[in-house]
Formats: structure tokens, sequence, C-alpha cells
């Protein structure tokens, strides 16, 4: 295993559970954690971000352009990650069997049609 892809390994682990425990600990009421949840999803967010940029650097990658192709993907990839959790929040937490269900494969419609769209049809 290269060392960049250790690197990555780790501090990706590492941002995602404090970002996921964050998030737990804001919006589970039970908690009472709101403030602190909030400040640790930004600790993971953070450290996620920084992975990138270690991998990025390591990789001897050049850093990442904002064009409006790269914008898009990552509006792409929002609204079908939302989409799809917001279908998994239908069906197990409000009990909306049906509507979740559709709208979570609306979800992963919308995720699959980040792979033409970024690799292009050939």
């Amino acid at each position: 295993m290269k060392k960049s892809t250790f690197a990555a390994m780790i501090l990706g682990t590492v941002g995602g559970i404090l970002f996921a425990l964050g998030m737990c600990m804001a919006l589970i009421p039970e908690w009472n954690a709101f403030q602190p949840g909030v400040i640790m999803g930004v600790i993971g967010a953070v450290v996620l971000l920084v992975m990138v940029l270690v991998w990025r650097k390591m990789e001897n990658k050049a850093p990442v352009r904002l064009s409006g192709k790269t914008i898009g993907a990552m509006l792409i990839g929002i609204v079908g990650a939302l989409l799809f959790g917001v279908g998994m929040c239908l069906t197990m937490v409000w009990s909306n069997m049906v509507v979740g269900i559709i709208v979570g494969i609306a979800g992963i419609v919308v995720l699959l049609c980040l792979i033409p769209f970024i690799r292009g049809l050939k």
C-alpha cells in the first residue's frame, strides 16, 4: 500500500467518524448535544478536506480547479445524497414507506447520473 493511500485511509476514517458522530449529536434530541455536535461535525469536515489536500499533494496531482463542470458535479452529488437521505428518513423515521422508496430511488438515479456526467459516454 502506498503512503498516500494509507494517509488518505486514516484521515478519511477519522474525519468520517468525527463528522458522523457530530451529526448524530446534533440531530438526536435525546442526546442534548446540539452545539458540541455541530463543532465536532465541522472538525470532521475539516479533517476530510485536509485529507483531500494531503492525498493530492502526496500523489503530485494538480490542485482542484473550480470549473462549471466541477460545481455542477458537486451540486448533482449533493442533490442526489439529500434525496436518498430524505427517502431513507421517510421510510424509517416517518413510516411513509411508498413515498420514501420513491424518493430514495430518485436519489439513487440522480447519483447514478454522476457517472456519465463526469466520465462521459463513449
